[in-house]
């Protein structure tokens, strides 16, 4: 006899599987629709672009800001999105031989995953046909990926949580809402959103399954997995931040001093840090699940790192 706990789980995966079949969508036929971007447009709202802190610059100049940190915010998802998918794959051969509404689930993941990637390769393209040339994104999202994937899969599976949870946060609080925003890039991240909603449950489901199997000594490990996950990430930000002001003081069309240019420089890295780490950390459900599952000492030990991101 199936123990009743493992029927209840097999139903959370078979709900996800009617998740997927009922919001799948194409990226030409249902996101992009023959559409170029409008530079007239905000592309990221002041919400995640944090756009007051940008001190000295106009409103255009603002505006100029919002669109180079939505080419970003595509690329990043790109990126984070590869290792993503190379994780959901390893897990799903845990489950081959066993219940195959998991692997169905998960594959679906995969599937869907897969084209996300596409959709952001065909955004910053496209993004490119409308900003001025020079724009930078030098990471190798295989490289990233190998380097995440050397960490211990609690630490992936918790950052991925961490990553679709603030996905859904910031379509609904702030994409969602801006009237002011480019209408096809709020399209891009409603369709997005739609299929994030199904993956933070399935990781949800694997990371306490995996977390289940782990003894003490090796949750407590991959906890520190996670903070060094959490700080290259910050690397990568702070990076893209330097490179992304280098690239806005390149093309606003006016003469930036170097005082000027290191204020701008930091706004871009308190928007990145705010979009990409302490936006999850933040998560309400994030938090409800890592602290069900780690002791207040490792805890205490993740708040203290993410305290220097500031």
């Amino acid at each position: 006899m199936i123990a009743p706990e493992r029927i209840l789980e097999s139903s959370r995966y078979a709900r996800c599987i009617e998740s997927s079949k009922r919001v799948r969508w194409d990226i030409d036929e249902d996101v992009i629709r023959g559409r170029r971007f409008d530079t007239a447009h905000k592309f990221l709202p002041d919400g995640l672009a944090l756009s007051n802190g940008f001190t000295t610059l106009t409103p255009g100049e603002r505006r100029f800001v919002s669109q180079i940190q939505g080419r970003t915010y595509a690329n990043i998802f790109g990126l984070v999105e590869r290792f993503i998918n190379a994780k959901v794959l390893e897990l799903s051969r845990d489950h081959a031989l066993g219940d195959q509404i998991v692997v169905e689930a998960l594959v679906r993941f995969s599937d869907e995953e897969l084209k996300h990637q596409a959709l952001f390769r065909r955004i910053d393209a496209m993004v490119g046909e409308v900003l001025p040339g020079g724009y930078r994104f030098d990471f190798n999202p295989n490289t990233v990926a190998r380097t995440v994937l050397g960490k211990s899969t609690w630490a992936v599976l918790a950052l991925t949580l961490d990553i679709e949870l603030f996905t859904q946060a910031h379509y609904r609080q702030s994409i969602d809402p801006d009237a002011e925003l480019s209408e096809l890039f709020k399209d891009v991240f409603l369709y997005h959103w739609k299929e994030e909603c199904q993956h933070a449950l399935l990781d949800e489901l694997e990371f306490r399954r995996h977390d289940a199997a782990l003894t003490a000594e090796e949750r407590d490990r991959s906890v520190d997995d996670f903070i060094a996950l959490v700080a290259a990430l910050d690397g990568i930000l702070q990076t893209q931040a330097a490179a992304d002001a280098g690239y806005f003081v390149a093309n606003c069309g006016r003469t930036v001093k170097a005082n000027e240019a290191w204020a701008i420089e930091v706004a871009f890295l308190a928007a990145y840090r705010w979009q990409y780490i302490h936006s999850g950390a933040r998560h309400p459900y994030f938090g409800k699940v890592l602290n069900g599952l780690i002791t207040e000492t490792q805890g205490q030990r993740i708040q203290a790192a993410l305290a220097t991101l500031h």
